[in-house]
């Protein structure tokens, strides 16, 4: 276990140093290179280092892939050899399952479990994005003719400024002409270049020079110049203003600040309590349990079995499974899957029988239309709810069942209605419950069913197959016996358990004989007081001869005749209940007479009940 714990650490750090180099390749030659001519031979460098690092990172990478591979074939050998107990888990498995505990905290912490899941059609999100771009580029096109209106206008201006710069030359010579004295002045002036506002300054002073000169002249100078100044002096007090709105806005907003900073911060919520199952996610050891299923179902892959957990928290509280528990839904469908029973490991054992659905009643009512198949999917759900709250999350206990699919009679594939609730349910039940089934036990299965199964068994993991048990209708009662003990079966798929009240029960053990063809076997049930002793037997088939009588153990004592020989027919009956009281002591002998060139098996069990009269 060490060395395999040791391959995946050393590969995780492997893994994202390569990650990280093809980022750095791509960003290098992009920044420092803006020309286009040393580009050309810098391209084919780093597509050969890139080249060497993707083979460096095939290499790394196979190793962890042939790693996974050996530890999903291990996993997959037979759900037997599965603990749930973490102490005993391999290293990997035990690093996984806490890399699941963070993940669920953590979003614990975030009230991931109850927030709403995003809206999965992808199409209503595409209109709004439209929508958004529509707008934009109408913004874009207005921005664009706002752009051109001012360069129309720029251009505009920029022939009177040419005219009014040759008459301010013009002037600037007739005013040297009659006054220099101002021109100096003008000199003076012009060298503080600081903004557009000191320009404008000088205009309005040669505005006032060459009025005094000429009245024509300057009354249309003046109408241009004035028109110049009222377009290049408002931006400077615009800015001004700006800034200081800004200061001000600054400086509120900053005061506004001071007191939140100053505010004690709410205290974060509590994190969300999630059950499934009634067991919390979080809370101890059975929560181990839980998670390993879906850990077991996602093949150990923390993401997937996160995602998987998620869901399923989601889909229950949207399929209200808490409130469907104390729904009535009938009981007509009480025949079509029912438990009873254990199997030889403790397991409880669920019987679906789809031969039920030949009573063209109980289909029209349970199959008719969408609101009959919808009530059919939360019966089952229902019913799978209540099973499971019975089970055993105790690391040691048991918390699996075996299902017994009886295909006797199943109306089979052509029914349409009945194919697409059978598929509707199987893809809740493997979405929302994975890792129930211990056993999945078909009996009575058809030739078309075992086609079928030819078909989708490449498409089936080895840890699935390996659940899977087929047996047709001869071999379906002996293959029950493999997995379930006779007196658990159920009397019409061969055992002795019965409803009702009975002599026998679960806790008194069959016996089991296998009797050779052309024989005749006998049963001795001794008999040492007193007593009153009763025995049911059955054989697989029957098509036998039956007896039983008492023999005592005196010499000369009399043999009675108990139950006269007789011939036992397939379907006479399924089994035979006798009783004998007797108030000395003997044996009473069970003859069974196979004249049939087939084996049979024989079950029998008996116990002595106290003499009364």
């Amino acid at each position: 276990m060490a060395e395999e714990t040791q391959k995946p650490e050393a590969a995780a750090p492997a893994e994202e140093v390569v990650v990280e180099k093809p980022e750095v390749t791509e960003k290098e030659p992009q920044l420092p290179t803006p020309e286009p001519e040393p580009e050309v031979p810098e391209k084919p460098a780093a597509a050969v280092v890139e080249e060497k690092e993707a083979e460096v990172e095939a290499v790394e990478v196979e190793k962890p892939k042939v790693e996974e591979k050996e530890s999903k074939i291990s996993q997959s050998v037979s759900f037997k050899e599965e603990t749930n107990i973490v102490g005993e888990l391999p290293e990997a498995q035990k690093k996984a399952l806490d890399e699941l505990k963070q993940l669920i905290q953590e979003s614990l912490n975030k009230h991931e479990f109850t927030a709403p899941s995003p809206p999965p059609p992808a199409k209503e999100e595409e209109k709004p994005v439209a929508a958004e771009k529509q707008e934009e580029d109408k913004e874009e096109e207005e921005k664009k003719e706002e752009k051109e209106k001012l360069a129309a206008a720029e251009t505009v201006e920029e022939p009177k400024v040419e005219t009014e710069e040759k008459a301010e030359v013009s002037e600037k010579v007739e005013t040297e002409a009659h006054a220099p004295i101002e021109v100096k002045e003008e000199e003076k002036t012009p060298p503080p270049a600081e903004a557009p506002a000191a320009e404008s300054v000088v205009e309005t002073e040669v505005i006032e020079k060459v009025t005094a000169i000429d009245d024509d002249g300057t009354k249309t100078v003046e109408a241009i110049e004035e028109s110049v100044v009222a377009v290049a002096t408002p931006p400077a007090e615009k800015q001004e203003e700006a800034s200081a709105s800004k200061e001000a806005e600054a400086g509120v907003t900053t005061q506004s600040e001071e007191p939140k900073e100053a505010e004690v911060p709410p205290p974060p919520p509590p994190p969300e309590e999630v059950s499934i199952w009634g067991i919390p996610l979080l809370a101890d050891e059975r929560s181990d349990v839980i998670l390993l299923k879906f850990l077991r179902a996602r093949d150990f892959k923390v993401k997937d079995a996160f995602t998987m957990i998620k869901n399923t928290a989601r889909w229950r509280k949207e399929f209200g499974i808490e409130g469907l528990l104390d729904e009535e839904l009938g009981n007509e469908l009480e025949k079509v899957v029912f438990m009873h029973g254990f199997d030889k490991e403790g397991h409880p054992v669920c019987y679906n029988v789809y031969g039920e659905f030949q009573n063209k009643e109980l289909y029209q009512n349970t199959f008719a239309d969408e609101e009959q198949r919808s009530k059919f999917l939360r019966w089952r759900i229902q019913f799978l709810e209540k099973s499971i709250r019975k089970l055993d999350f105790s690391p040691s206990g048991i918390c699996t069942m075996v299902q017994v699919n009886d295909l006797k009679n199943s109306p089979g594939p052509g029914k349409k209605e009945l194919r697409q609730a059978t598929n509707q349910a199987l893809n809740l039940l493997q979405d929302n419950y994975p890792e129930f089934a211990a056993k999945q036990v078909f009996i009575n299965v058809p030739w078309w069913y075992l086609a079928f199964n030819r078909m989708i068994s490449p498409f089936l993991t080895q840890r699935t197959k390996s659940k899977f048990v087929f047996a047709g209708p001869s071999k379906s009662a002996e293959t029950l016996f493999r997995y379930i003990a006779p007196e658990q079966v159920p009397v019409q798929y061969g055992g002795l358990s019965r409803e009702g009240e009975q002599e026998f029960t679960v806790a008194d053990a069959v016996i089991e004989v296998t009797i050779k063809p052309a024989t005749k076997h006998t049963v001795e049930l001794p008999i040492i007081e007193k007593c009153h002793l009763v025995w049911e037997l059955r054989v697989m088939g029957w098509d036998v001869n039956y007896g039983a009588e008492f023999v005592p153990s005196a010499e000369d004592g009399y043999t009675v005749i108990v139950s006269k020989t007789r011939k036992v027919a397939p379907a006479d009956e399924a089994v035979i209940s006798e009783g004998f009281k007797t108030g000395e002591p003997g044996k009473v002998v069970l003859t069974i007479d196979n004249q049939t060139s087939k084996k049979k098996k024989l079950l029998y069990r008996s116990k002595i009940k106290p003499y009364s009269d």
